[in-house]
Order: structure tokens, then C-alpha cells, then sequence
């Protein structure tokens, strides 16, 4: 149950004081026998729930998204399987799947997006990387401009994109290999560039060990890095510069604990 219900039903007289005491103890965090759910985190951040499905069991998973379907938030499922999606759509019909970036998204109330985030990759091998940090910034409320496959092998492609990056408010540069994608994208636009290594590439790319420290020991300014692979948290921090920047932050940026 939503906290503004609550209080509005305890308003009306539909709640006794004892009933929304009840309600109320139970929202910050919820208890499953072997979950946690923290139904607060919408009203300190002011983004839903993300839950990491790996490791979950399809039943778990689905009961996870359950609860917060009753409790009447949007909820964004990370790495979810086939396995995940079907056992989730069996007792929520209305759950989607993008099976390029792995996502599972509810989305009980209607999403604006707004401001813009590119997302950029090296290659098209980067691309599930790739919509997992677009799929994560687009549920998060930005609209997002896709440029795949412009890296450093062939740079005329990043330039020829290059007018249309330059007006993103956040830029995620997603690349394997060598990883440089992320530095020559940070010397050519003004704003912030989050890059994302990737566990592309031949034997001595040690599945994105050597992008990453490429990444991290970049000269180019105004880049920060994220774990290899990690599209979800690159796209979560693009989405909150966006936000920023067409000020529009979450209403838990104003009501910080």
C-alpha cells in the first residue's frame, strides 16, 4: 500500500488510528524469508525499487515483484533470465522483458522522459551492455539517444554523430577491447561522460580488465568509471545528471534523511 493512501484513508476514516499504525510499521521494509523489500527507497531517492535477479530463484523473483505490485510502485528487475520473465508474467501479466539488455520492468504508474542521455558503444558486441544502461535510464525518466558501433576503429562514425552527442546531458561511453571509446568521447563534449568497460574482446583484454584501466587511467576530463559490464549503474547515474541538469531531480533529493 502506498504511504499517501494511507494517510488519505486514515484522513477519510476509512483506517483506524491502530489499522495505519499497522500499515505504516510495515512499509519502510518488508520482510520475505529471504528477501528484504525496501519499500521506502522511492521516497528517499525518488526512483523505484531495482532489484538484481541473478541468484534469485524464478519463484522468488516473482514473489519479490508481487509485493511490490500490491504496494503499488514500479520496480525495475536487472540481468533477469527468460526463466525470471515467465515465472514474474505468470502472476503479473503486464510485466515487460527486454531480452537484449536483460531488464524486467513494471510500470503500475506512467514514466515522462525527459532531458536527454546518450549511449554510446565501441562495437556492436557492447550493445547488451549498451540496453541495460539505456533500459535503466529510460525507466528512470530520461529520454536516451543511441549511437552504437562509432568506435576509435572507424572514428569517422563518432564524428559524424558528434553534433547530436554534444547536446546529451550525460554521455555513457561503452566499449571493450582497448577501451578508448570513453576517453575521446570525454576530449570532445562539454558534458560529463560515464564510461563502461566491457568483458569484449580477445585473451589479453582479460575480460575487461584492460578497458578498465584504460578507463581509469584516462587524461581525458570530466569521465568517471563504473564496474565492467555495468550498465544498470551507468545508466542510474546518467539519468540523475540528466534529471539535474533540466531541473528535474527526484523529489528524494530534496527530502534527504
Amino acid at each position: 500500500m502506498d504511504l499517501k493512501k494511507i494517510l488519505d484513508d486514515f484522513k477519510a476514516d476509512r483506517l483506524s488510528r491502530d489499522q495505519a499504525a499497522e500499515l505504516l510499521a510495515k512499509l519502510p521494509c518488508e520482510s520475505l524469508d529471504f528477501a528484504k523489500l525496501d519499500h521506502h527507497r522511492r521516497y528517499r531517492k525518488g526512483q523505484p525499487e531495482s532489484v538484481f535477479c541473478p541468484g534469485k530463484t524464478p519463484e522468488q523473483l516473482a514473489a519479490i515483484f508481487l509485493r511490490f505490485q500490491e504496494a503499488g510502485s514500479n520496480v525495475l528487475g536487472t540481468r533477469a533470465s527468460q526463466e525470471h520473465y515467465q515465472a514474474v508474467k505468470a502472476v503479473i501479466p503486464s510485466v515487460e522483458y527486454h531480452p537484449v539488455g536483460r531488464l524486467l520492468t513494471l510500470k503500475l504508474t506512467p514514466i515522462e522522459q525527459r532531458g536527454l542521455v546518450a549511449v554510446c558503444t565501441g562495437g556492436t558486441a557492447d550493445i547488451p551492455v549498451a540496453e541495460e544502461a539505456a533500459g535503466a535510464a529510460e525507466f528512470l525518466g530520461s529520454r536516451v539517444l543511441r549511437c552504437y558501433d562509432i568506435g576509435v576503429a572507424g572514428i569517422h562514425r563518432l564524428f559524424a554523430n558528434l553534433d547530436e552527442l554534444r547536446r546529451a546531458n550525460a554521455l555513457i561511453a561503452i566499449a571493450g577491447m582497448e577501451g578508448a571509446l570513453g576517453s575521446v568521447l570525454a576530449g570532445l563534449v562539454a558534458n560529463p561522460v560515464i564510461a563502461v568497460p566491457t568483458s569484449v574482446g580477445y585473451g589479453a583484454s582479460f575480460q575487461g580488465l584492460a578497458p578498465l584501466l584504460t578507463m581509469l587511467n584516462s587524461c581525458a576530463e570530466g569521465m568517471a568509471v563504473v564496474n565492467i559490464d555495468n550498465g544498470f549503474g551507468a545508466g542510474y547515474i546518467a539519468s540523475q545528471i540528466n534529471l539535474l541538469a533540466i531541473g528535474k531531480a527526484s523529489p528524494g533529493a530534496k527530502n534527504r534523511c
